[in-house]
Formats: structure tokens, sequence, C-alpha cells
């Protein structure tokens, strides 16, 4: 499934953005928005914004949105650890 999102013309235009950075910007925002409210989880988050754990990690860092750190992530992370 895909969805497409129509932003009228004079949106576009008062973002006062480089036409070529609109489209990802936009994606950046809106994985954001989505995280914070908790409707993403952090992968999917950053997979919308199509950028790696640690641009993204480096995004909310910036916007100094806490990150959510479910109890599913921290055994990811301590399985990660043992291997090392």
């Amino acid at each position: 499934m895909s969805l497409q999102i129509s932003i009228p013309d004079s949106i576009l235009q008062a973002l006062r953005l480089p036409e070529k950075r609109i489209e990802q910007e936009l994606l950046h925002e809106l994985a954001v928005a989505l995280y914070c409210q908790e409707l993403l989880s952090f992968g999917k988050a950053r997979e919308l914004a199509q950028m790696d754990k640690y641009e993204f990690g480096r995004l909310l860092a910036q916007r100094d949105v806490v990150r959510h750190y479910s109890s599913e992530e921290l055994e990811d992370d301590l399985a990660y650890a043992r291997r090392q």
C-alpha cells in the first residue's frame, strides 16, 4: 500500500526551501511528528524519514524529543551487546 498526499502549490512556495529539499524535509517532519505521538515506532519513523538509526536519533535529539525505549528494544540491544 502506498499513499500520496497533495499539498497546494501555495503551501510549497511558502516553505522557503529549495525545491530539491522539500519532499525530504516534509518526510522528516512527518516522521518526527508521528513518532512523538507514539503512532510510529522508532524503526518505522526512521524508515519514513529515510534515515539510518543514528541520523534519526540525531534528528530527534536536535528537536529535544525524548526517545521511547521499549523493553523489546532493550532486549535487542542487550542481545547485540552480548554478541560483541
